[in-house]
């Protein structure tokens, strides 16, 4: 059973979502995951390069998992739902964001482990995974690496040409980590995204 939550968007002003991509070449997939043990966030984004480079909002949700579930049932689901989103976006690369500081160990320890089921899961699917911490994404997208949450929604939403920023928090800080991946490989920063062709075609306009 899918226990993942989509966020959708039906506003008429977006046709198609975000950014229109051009016909160049097959678009690059990324995955974005906000690692958690209640809450993982996900967002999914084509980066289109060629002769002009756009990217195109997909999909952003959120795993969840019942509290009164045992921990190893919960990374199951972790793990079972993740799967289900690889075999329905096929991403190309998967950015996983890095546990760089926590102030209650309780909350670090099962972070971990959920995060090391996901990297777990993108290794077994193939999934090419980079890292970024939460300081490092903020930088290279607002220029300030300790800009709040609003600040790094309202770039997100910008970034993208959506209407309203991406809501929960949780699937937004995963699409933050997608954004920054794809704004680092289009300025050479990182290659690691762009050693597998993509084999899916380009978005329709």
């Amino acid at each position: 059973m899918l226990h993942c939550e989509y966020e959708a968007f039906t506003d008429p002003r977006i046709s198609g979502i975000g950014t229109k991509l051009s016909h160049d070449s097959p678009p690059l997939r990324i995955l974005g995951v906000d690692p958690g043990t209640a809450t993982v966030g996900y967002g999914v984004l084509d980066l289109q390069v060629g002769r002009g480079e756009s990217l195109g909002y997909v999909a952003s949700g959120i795993i969840s998992t019942p509290k009164t579930s045992p921990p190893g049932a919960r990374l199951s689901i972790i793990r079972e739902d993740l799967i289900s989103l690889i075999n329905e976006y096929e991403p190309d690369v998967a950015v996983v964001e890095q546990i760089f500081f926590f102030k209650n160990a309780k909350t670090l320890v099962p972070v971990a482990q959920a995060r090391g089921v996901i990297v777990e899961t993108l290794s077994c699917m193939n999934v090419a995974t980079v890292e970024y911490t939460p300081m490092q994404v903020k930088l290279h997208l607002t220029g300030h690496g300790r800009a709040d949450k609003r600040m790094v929604q309202d770039m997100i939403a910008r970034l993208l040409n959506l209407p309203t920023i991406i809501r929960p928090d949780d699937a937004s800080d995963a699409l933050a980590m997608a954004v920054c991946h794809a704004r680092l490989s289009l300025n050479g920063a990182l290659s690691a995204g762009f050693q597998q062709p993509s084999s899916r075609q380009p978005a329709a306009t």
